[in-house]
């Protein structure tokens, strides 16, 4: 897989550097897709006697002792089949994508088009009110997709239904599925809505290609839970001219990371966030707001500053650890706080309404 920017690797194996969530843990808001197969770790060493992590040196039962640790919420364990699949936009699942709405509904968002839940009639709008007989709405949102994620053959049953409509109960089997990290549209002739739902490989070519011939951009960055920094970084420099995209620290040491230079700086770009917008993509929208390249609109992003390193271990699965966080050009830290957007959403604004006002803005910068 060819990365442009890139940490040095441990054991030199071609493993990018992730800026990304593993969607474990707490409830968020935004659209959410069914993640890869994965396990939490922790990254305590004292679980191997005080050692320090070598990842090429570890089994994966050592790696899996360091659960007891706790200390890196946001490590993660791949095997090696599912590490391909996320850094390349596969899963196995059903096909959809969940929205928390204010109301506390949990909602489709996004259906794969000839996935399980497509071929069974799922519809966006409608709501999920159970997961093998779990109520939805009293689930975090990261446990809704893990419902829906699982071994490609597995079944899982859901009930579905509408505001004033009846249930119906739906079992489905879960398939192997491609993401589409990126789907385009235009709201009016002449301007363009990019959605990233995360940033796998490939995703900055294709936004290179959406954006030929726009006269306005709308990136729509709400519910990408992040990915890989080459990709970010390489979307951001599309719209930059060089210069820098932002920093991270990295067992104490700072690395840069800087857009090549001849990015478009002209065409009108608005940036649209969430509470589900993390990581990478806060990465993204904090380059492109510090270098006054777009105006953000939404609501405030997530709050994930931190910078996780993979290495492969000794059976060729993938551990990532926690290494440090990571800064906006202008050395702002989303960690804990996330970024605010320069145009809020009104409250209980819909997601057609912020699209709608972003479009607004991006008129007001001349995007016809």
């Amino acid at each position: 897989m060819p990365v442009t920017l890139r940490s040095g690797v441990r054991q030199g194996a071609v493993l990018s550097l992730v800026f990304g969530a593993v969607l474990l843990g707490g409830a968020m808001t935004g659209a959410w897709s069914e993640p890869p197969e994965f396990a939490q770790l922790a990254t305590s060493s004292d679980a191997l006697g005080g050692r320090p992590l070598a990842g090429a040196d570890l089994s994966r039962q050592q790696a899996e002792q360091l659960l007891a640790g706790g200390g890196d919420p946001w490590a993660a364990y791949y095997s090696r089949e599912a590490y391909t699949d996320f850094t390349q936009g596969r899963y196995a699942g059903v096909g959809l994508s969940v929205l928390r709405a204010p109301d506390g509904a949990t909602t489709v968002a996004q259906v794969t088009p000839a996935g399980p839940a497509d071929q069974a009639g799922i519809a966006v709008g409608e709501r999920l009110l159970r997961i093998d007989g779990v109520p939805a709405d009293r689930l975090p949102i990261t446990e809704v997709v893990a419902g829906l994620r699982g071994a490609a053959g597995s079944t899982v049953a859901l009930a579905l239904g509408r505001p004033g409509g009846p249930e119906r109960e739906l079992t489905l089997h879960r398939a192997e599925l491609a993401a589409r990290d990126v789907t385009v549209d235009q709201p009016r002739p002449g301007v363009v809505r990019i959605a990233v739902h995360g940033f796998t490989a490939g995703v900055a070519e294709q936004v290179r290609a959406a954006v030929q011939g726009a006269h306005g951009v709308l990136l729509d960055l709400r519910g990408n839970s992040g990915g890989l920094v080459d990709e970010a970084a390489a979307t951001a420099a599309l719209f930059l001219d060089g210069g820098p995209v932002g920093s991270y620290l990295e067992h104490g040491e700072r690395r840069e990371l800087t857009a090549a230079p001849g990015g478009d700086t002209v065409t009108p770009l608005v940036v649209l966030v969430d509470g589900g917008t993390m990581s990478a993509a806060e990465l993204l929208a904090g380059a492109l707001q510090d270098r006054s390249r777009a105006v953000l609109v939404g609501s405030r992003t997530f709050g994930k500053g931190t910078v996780q390193q993979p290495s492969r271990l000794a059976d060729g699965a993938v551990l990532e650890l926690t290494v440090g966080r990571y800064f906006t050009p202008a050395g702002r830290s989303p960690d804990g706080t996330g970024l605010t957007p320069d145009v809020p959403r009104p409250p209980g604004a819909t997601p057609a309404d912020t699209v709608g006002l972003a479009d607004t803005v991006l008129s007001g910068l001349g995007g016809r």
